[in-house]
């Protein structure tokens, strides 16, 4: 059914779950030896899915358990014809969270995940998420709108009704791939076959004609700011912040502000990284994360 090895190998590693009546790809991992750490929640980021993290999993997983959602018109999930709103994604994550008894878990998110997670921890704060979340690691997400620097692909897509592309419409994988190498650092050496894997999962189940819909947290993002980056801001977990420094969507002084808002958190940049740290450099990507979950 795949061209891509890698992607074959995630989805055997995880399962399918009904969460917030949508169909959901989980993946549930163990610690690979004696779990010491609570477990980790990872949400991944537009337009790609958990299969983002599957360079970097086992060395998080080293010492905690690991479990990494794709959400709703992601990756190996459902992708049915509706509005993608946060809410339904944070319901999603929720739901996975419910269903796999995580009472007592650390975060980390990227891109949309930032939100998606900015947005659990306002609920948690409000005593609607019943979860303890003792630490979390923010990276590369436009978590401060007016300061991100979107694509010319993404100001297409925002430009478009918020409904599913018609049949036909010129939308390829070949063009999924070049837009998210666009957002790497200049120098960046990500295996093709990375991209191509990426891009294969994001049409899946026909995905591509849904990313008008997709795109639209981002005009969610601007009139909820306050709600999604402010919870990121005041949640009182210790907070970790890692960045690709040469992001040129998510730009480097979102990191710089997050750290001003919040002075006790740890920033760490990866220098000559770009939007997607855990692909174009996962060594240092994981060392920092693990270092950040402490």
């Amino acid at each position: 059914m795949w061209r891509s090895p890698g992607v074959a190998a995630w989805e055997a590693a995880g399962r399918y779950r009904q969460l917030a009546g949508h169909r959901v790809f989980v993946a549930d991992l163990p610690a690979t030896s004696a779990e010491r750490e609570p477990p980790l929640l990872v949400v991944h980021g537009f337009p790609t899915s958990s299969f983002d993290f599957h360079l970097v999993v086992d060395r998080l997983r080293a010492d905690r358990r690991v479990v990494l959602v794709d959400l709703p018109g992601y990756g190996l999930s459902a992708k049915p014809d509706l509005p993608y709103r946060v809410d339904l994604l944070a319901d999603v994550v929720a739901a996975a969270a419910e269903a796999s008894g995580l009472n007592e878990l650390s975060l980390l998110t990227h891109d949309l995940g930032d939100t998606v997670g900015g947005e659990l921890l306002a609920r948690q704060q409000e005593g609607r998420w019943p979860v303890r979340v003792v630490r979390r690691v923010v990276t590369n997400g436009s978590i401060y709108i007016d300061l991100a620097r979107l694509t010319d692909g993404q100001q297409l897509l925002l430009s478009l009704p918020d409904e599913r592309l018609p049949d036909g419409a010129p939308v390829s994988e070949e063009a999924v791939a070049a837009a998210v190498a666009g957002t790497f650092a200049d120098g960046s050496r990500v295996d093709q076959t990375e991209l191509a894997a990426m891009a294969e999962l994001a049409a899946h189940h026909d995905g591509l004609h849904l990313l008008p819909r997709l795109i639209r947290y981002i005009e969610e993002r601007r009139r909820n700011e306050r709600r999604f980056t402010g919870a990121v801001e005041t949640h009182p977990s210790p907070l970790a912040v890692v960045w690709g420094d040469q992001d040129p969507v998510a730009v480097a002084a979102m990191a710089s502000h997050l750290q001003a808002a919040r002075p006790d958190a740890t920033l760490t940049w990866l220098d000559g990284v770009g939007h997607y740290p855990m692909l174009e450099d996962p060594d240092r990507f994981a060392d920092a994360v693990i270092d950040g979950l402490g």
